[in-house]
């Protein structure tokens, strides 16, 4: 069953979109995009809090995000944290087997 984390990380002074940023260009980013059951991982800027930036996430099962955090990566990952002093809250969604009810659809534009 695929899960989704939402990861929000805070800083100061633009810290959480350094952090963003050198994720990104240092390569890490794109190691865990090859990761074996990774299905997403994409960095957001919310419009209205700049010291802010979600990490969104998904994985095709619990394993795959076992493996990813047991991967070398998550010391990368930690480091970088560290070196921006970032505080983290982190969201799990796990799908509806059920799927999007019929009275929501009407607020899906498809």
């Amino acid at each position: 069953m695929p899960i989704t984390i939402h990861i929000t990380y805070r800083g100061q002074s633009g810290a959480a979109r350094l952090f963003a940023q050198e994720m990104t260009s240092a390569g890490v980013v794109s190691a865990i995009r090859a990761q074996e059951g990774c299905l997403a991982y994409a960095y957001y800027l919310p419009m209205d809090d700049d010291e802010a930036v979600l990490l969104m996430d998904s994985w095709a099962s619990q394993q795959a995000l076992d493996r990813h955090h047991a991967s070398p990566m998550m010391a990368q990952i930690a480091a970088l944290r560290e070196k921006y002093s970032l505080s983290m809250t982190v969201e799990r969604f796990i799908p509806d087997e059920a799927g999007i009810p019929d009275r929501d659809r009407a607020f899906i534009r498809p």
